[in-house]
């Protein structure tokens, strides 16, 4: 009896152990299981920079001579930001802000990587004053997008143009896992049709397209990496110069140009350059259509990998369209400038944020936001935080895709140069809907009402006194606290040297950007006899 009660006894602690350890097995299990599920329904993010794409380059935004369906299709059915800024008039300066959420006076690179500064820019431009100096890489301790999400379990990825620094300052030094054809410089070195000159990444067959080519190994990284959360930073060199297309492709844009009625002159003089009044720039039309079939590729990978429903895709350009200086390519208007000048078709940009698990996001949202707003946006989308030890300028713009609002905020900017497009050497505040621009070559400012001006043609700093004089306080106060660095005087200006400058600029320069206009929409337009090389230079 004894014996069958500890045989008895036993079995029952031998069956509590099985069970227990079974339920342990299949918490662990659970749990395992669980964490992968988790792991696999992060939300991805692909992020897709343009080169010099001005605010109304776009079918979405007002263009009826551009053709641009994808990327209206993340328009529509993402959020589109009306007054979406660029955190600088020019490329690496906004590029390093997208990259730390920081102003260019914080993080300091404060100009396209590689123009000159000093005595060296006054001897050869002989300008009234001469730029300061400027990082010529993001600085060490800055912690990246991609540094942050990859230490948060995110694959990370960059492909196409970095321009923020020679080794070892480049992308894979800078959080990417891998890297796709970005380097120091700040174009497509050979154009965008093979043989292109990259070290990064080797054509396949001569005549290929750069452009495609880079949409094309972004999406194979987003097959490759289907199953785990990824971060895909999808930096298209175009629409930089040199402008280049297809002969197909010109001749559609070209016959549409005819077709809308082409004017006259497509151009007038702005404070120093020509700067283009109409859209009706085959080649380039040509090569923004490019981007766009290049957008087409990977949104069609991630709707056949059925990632559409859980990736953010982002949108949005460097600085505005080039409408003066370098190729003369597009007209930015309503808005008066471009890439390089200090107005709002220079900083103005398309800005497209696709968050589908965020329910009821509202069509549009008409409140002034920043390059610098999109690095916390992520973070609160993907549900990481902040590293505390990384300062971060820009805020998160989550309530504003649910609908909600945010406070109201002054936005800076700080161009301490002279863009090469016939831009000016300034500090940029704006404030609800006010915009003062103060010239570090004169000290004057101007001061703008975008709600009833957006076109910046009325000056009214002597009407407004004291909002302009409270604006230029608050300007002052923050470059003073971010330790801006500012131009000094050039003392061998020649202003004798200058005035003829100014008239060949107004004549020669002139005539030669109208000439190359009428070239490129002549029937008889064949450019070097290789529409792999269609580009004229127009150098100043």
């Amino acid at each position: 009896m004894n014996f069958l009660k500890i045989k008895l006894v036993k079995f029952e602690l031998v069956l509590v152990y099985c069970l227990c350890f079974a339920a342990i097995l299949f918490t662990g299990c659970k749990d395992k299981d669980a964490k992968e599920q988790t792991e696999i329904e992060k939300p991805n993010i692909v992020f897709i920079l343009a080169d010099d794409l001005g605010a109304h380059d776009l079918s979405y935004s007002g263009s009826n001579y551009y053709e641009t369906p994808n990327i209206d299709a993340i328009a529509n059915e993402g959020v589109q930001f009306t007054q979406g800024y660029a955190a600088c008039q020019v490329c690496s300066p906004s590029r390093a802000s997208l990259m730390t959420g920081q102003y260019t006076a914080r993080h300091g690179v404060t100009d396209w990587i590689g123009a000159a500064t000093g005595e060296t820019w006054g001897d050869y431009y002989n300008t009234k004053i001469m730029p300061p100096e400027y990082a010529h890489a993001l600085p060490d301790e800055s912690i990246t997008i991609a540094e942050a999400l990859k230490s948060n379990g995110y694959k990370t990825f960059f492909a196409g143009k970095w321009h923020l620094g020679d080794e070892p300052y480049s992308p894979e030094n800078n959080g990417f896992d891998i890297n796709i054809g970005g380097w120091e410089v700040g174009g497509p070195k050979g154009g965008y049709y093979a043989p292109w000159k990259n070290p990064k990444l080797d054509y396949k067959y001569e005549g290929e397209n750069l452009t495609k080519r880079l949409a094309l190994e972004t999406a194979d990284f987003i097959t490759q990496n289907k199953n785990e959360p990824f971060f895909a930073f999808l930096s298209f060199y175009a629409v930089h110069g040199p402008i280049e297309t297809t002969e197909a492709k010109w001749k559609k844009y070209r016959e549409k140009a005819e077709a809308q009625g082409i004017p006259d002159s497509g151009f007038v003089m702005e404070a120093r350059l020509p700067i283009r009044t109409v859209q009706d720039n085959p080649v380039y039309a040509g090569l923004v259509e490019s981007m766009d079939d290049a957008v087409g590729v990977v949104l069609k990978r991630l709707k056949e990998l059925g990632l559409d429903d859980n990736t953010i895709v982002v949108f949005t350009s460097d600085n505005g369209g080039v409408a003066s200086g370098d190729a003369f390519s597009t007209t930015n208007f309503p808005l008066r400038g471009g890439k390089g000048y200090q107005w709002e078709g220079g900083i103005r940009e398309p800005y497209l944020i696709k968050a589908p698990m965020l329910k009821a996001t509202p069509k549009s949202v008409d409140f002034p936001v920043s390059g610098i707003d999109l690095y916390p946006t992520l973070l609160d989308l993907v549900n990481v935080e902040k590293d505390d030890n990384h300062v971060v300028d820009g805020v998160s713009l989550v309530p504003l895709l649910k609908g909600k609002s945010l406070d109201t905020r002054p936005l800076f900017w700080h161009y301490p140069h002279y863009g090469n497009q016939g831009g000016d050497a300034v500090s940029i505040i704006r404030k609800e809907n006010y915009k003062l621009i103060h010239y570090w070559e004169d000290g004057h400012d101007e001061l703008y009402n975008l709600s009833s001006d957006p076109g910046e043609k009325n000056d009214i700093s002597r009407d407004q006194v004291e909002i302009a004089k409270n604006l230029r306080t608050e300007l002052d106060n923050y470059l003073s606290n971010a330790n801006a660095r500012i131009p000094e005087v050039y003392a061998k200006y020649d202003p004798v040297k200058a005035k003829v400058t100014q008239e060949n600029r107004r004549t020669k320069v002139l005539q030669r950007v109208e000439k190359q206009r009428k070239d490129f929409l002549s029937k008889d337009f064949n450019p070097n006899n290789n529409w792999y090389d269609s580009s004229l230079n127009t150098k100043d």
